[in-house]
């Protein structure tokens, strides 16, 4: 049983909604909802405390550290373990940016997260799929992905976020933001030899 799980199977049993949740919270209805999918795991440890006292449980049963949910007694069967993710600098979700190395930045999260790397997000061309300004978003490797994929993409020795779809019959390649005042990026031909993908990315651990 995940973390997510946890806050899910609680909450139901309480007889509260994801907008009931986020209220006593104060955070968007979309953040309860990425805590319950596992998008987020690294929950900031005021709120972890205080979601685990409007959920009547522990901040170590909802973790996964402690076998009881001693509130409610309900037991606990997977312990959460935990990884570091090494922090490469920052990418764009909007004008691409240099994505500079840091070695000696990681990011602890979920063991669950199959990730070769992480990046913090700066600008908000990617919202409206929930991933926002400061947001870390954790990339593997690999140097293709399926179209409508969001991907970590090097234009030019600069690193941005976005849906990638590709048209190799066109020679197309086309980066779609998600936010509707941003324009696609669009590389036909010769102008893919400067577009390189490092990644899709598989999880967002949201800073809101």
């Amino acid at each position: 049983m995940t973390m997510g799980d946890r806050i899910y199977y609680l909450r139901k049993a309480k007889k509260m909604t994801q907008d009931d949740v986020a209220k006593r919270l104060n955070v968007a209805v979309q953040t309860i909802y990425k805590y319950e999918k596992g998008i987020v795991t690294n929950i900031p440890l005021d709120k972890l405390e205080l979601l685990a006292k409007v959920l009547d449980t522990t901040t170590t049963y909802l973790t996964g550290w402690s076998d009881t949910n001693y509130e409610s007694g309900i037991p606990n069967v997977y312990s959460l373990n935990t990884q570091k993710i090494p922090m490469l600098g920052k990418i764009a979700a909007g004008e691409p940016i240099l994505a500079e190395e840091d070695h000696e930045s990681f990011v602890e999260t979920g063991a669950g997260i199959h990730a070769d790397f992480c990046l913090k997000v700066q600008g908000d061309s990617m919202i409206n799929a929930r991933i926002n300004d400061g947001d870390i978003v954790f990339i593997r490797k690999q140097p293709s992905v399926e179209n409508g994929e969001i991907a970590a993409v090097v234009i030019d020795n600069e690193a941005t976020l976005k849906r990638v779809y590709y048209y190799p019959e066109d020679s197309k390649l086309i980066l779609s933001p998600e936010n509707p005042k941003y324009a696609p990026f669009v590389y036909v031909g010769m102008e893919l030899q400067g577009v390189r993908i490092l990644g899709k990315a598989v999880a967002f651990q949201s800073m809101i």
